[in-house]
């Protein structure tokens, strides 16, 4: 597969135009940020997420559900304790 270029990632979400667009450093978590010179708009390519997947959180349900603790279903799939929850409880309010 091939890889994108510089200018072929570099896109203004504004204005659409990919001429223009400047390097202007690295967000928190690393990311590059550009700037378009034509409407001086600053902006992410390629923002990470920072959901979970769907299947994670239907694993964790399942596992909640069948008696595991909380703090069981964090250390196992790696995350905050209290996601299980939140989740069951945005579940049980959906139906």
């Amino acid at each position: 597969m091939k890889e994108p270029t510089d200018n072929e990632v570099r896109r203004c979400p504004k204005c659409g135009k990919t001429e223009e667009q400047v390097k202007r450093g690295l967000n928190r978590s690393g990311t590059r940020r550009c700037m378009c010179k034509e409407c001086n708009i600053r902006y992410t390519i390629d923002p990470k997420t920072r959901e979970y997947p769907e299947e994670t959180k239907t694993l964790a349900l399942k596992l909640l559900v069948s008696g595991m603790s909380s703090n069981a279903i964090g250390q196992v799939l790696e995350m905050n304790h209290q996601n299980a929850h939140r989740w069951a409880k945005k579940r049980a309010s959906e139906k």
